[in-house]
């Protein structure tokens, strides 16, 4: 007879951390052992270039795998580096968390619950942002803004489009690309709708806050690139749109200057003073087919880099079983 195969559900933690050895230890230690549907978890913390012994106060927690980045590459390459090792090192689902224990690691349980179930491959905290007594009036408008933005964006109702507490299945994980330098929240919601990846969010509960955040140092700061990053993210999956809506309008604008010339000098025979009218509606006409063009060119671009992922993703098929951490990279 052969032996039956057990299958294990393995779930992996990673933590993005850059200069965490004060607050790392009280987040790890309150991590889930054991959660229902899960037979085996492990932590992996991502030590972004600490100079203050991150990575050995990792070690002392008893976080089982430590991926050490050579320098400080930002929140969004410590995800993706993340995102790596914990397919090489076989995890079936994959929960991200931060290092500061900002969120309850007891509401992790509900994270997981929808991938396990079969409802969804990636499910998003929802720390109820609107309400939140932790963000101040201003910050609390920005967050539901920037979530209805991402929503219109992504194609979907999103009411916390910058919570890093997520969980994902191993087959989304294979497919997400993220190549902004800022953060990895806006872009994998905009990529997960466009891929058609589906997306659940659950409520979770928040701690008080331990430190100021590293990613909003500042308002003006935290808008200017959240916008960077949806407008580029945006133009990235959706480039025909994009540039069909710009074009578009400027070949109306150009056709109303077009009339309201038509009407001045021929109708109305007001004057020879609308020359401009024509020659600005001739320009925009012609802006705005060189940008209906652009469109086309962009869109081919766009189905080369849905091949070149497509290619990514068969190549990380190939390496479905696990390894040892020296062969990914990873310092235990």
């Amino acid at each position: 007879m052969f032996p039956s195969i057990l299958y294990w559900m393995k779930l992996i933690i990673q933590i993005p951390c850059y200069n965490e050895a004060l607050t790392l230890p009280g987040t790890v230690a309150v991590l889930p052992r054991q959660i229902p549907g899960i037979d085996l978890i492990e932590y992996l913390i991502i030590d972004d270039g600490s100079t203050d012994g991150t990575a050995e106060a990792a070690k002392a927690a008893g976080v089982h795998h430590v991926v050490r980045l050579p320098w400080h590459q930002g929140l969004a390459a410590g995800f993706m580096a993340g995102l790596d090792a914990c397919l090489k090192l076989g995890a079936d689902i994959i929960v991200n968390t931060d290092a500061d224990n900002q969120y309850q690691a007891d509401d992790i349980r509900c994270l997981v619950e929808p991938i396990l179930a079969g409802r969804a491959n990636l499910v998003i905290g929802d720390r109820g942002v609107a309400k939140l007594t932790a963000f101040s009036p201003v910050k609390r408008l920005l967050q539901r803004l920037g979530s209805w933005v991402v929503g219109h964006a992504a194609g979907m109702q999103i009411p916390d489009a910058t919570s890093g507490f997520r969980a994902i299945s191993r087959a989304a994980a294979m497919r997400t690309v993220v190549l902004s330098e800022y953060s990895y929240t806006l872009e994998t919601l905009i990529q997960a709708g466009a891929k058609r990846i589906s997306i659940e969010y659950v409520p979770i509960r928040t701690n008080p806050s331990t430190r100021s955040s590293r990613l909003m140092k500042s308002i003006p700061h935290f808008v200017t690139n959240s916008s960077i990053t949806i407008v580029r993210a945006y133009t990235m999956y959706r480039p025909l749109r994009v540039f069909s809506i710009l074009g578009s309008l400027m070949i109306l604008a150009s056709l109303v200057l077009g009339a309201r010339f038509i009407a001045l000098r021929y109708i109305l025979q007001v004057g020879e003073g609308n020359t401009q009218s024509i020659i600005l509606a001739v320009g925009l006409l012609i802006i705005g087919f060189q940008v209906l063009l652009i469109g086309l060119v962009a869109d081919l671009i766009g189905f080369n880099r849905k091949l070149l992922e497509e290619i990514l993703y068969r190549s990380k098929l190939t390496q479905t079983d696990p390894v040892s951490s020296s062969e990914t990279g990873i310092n235990d």
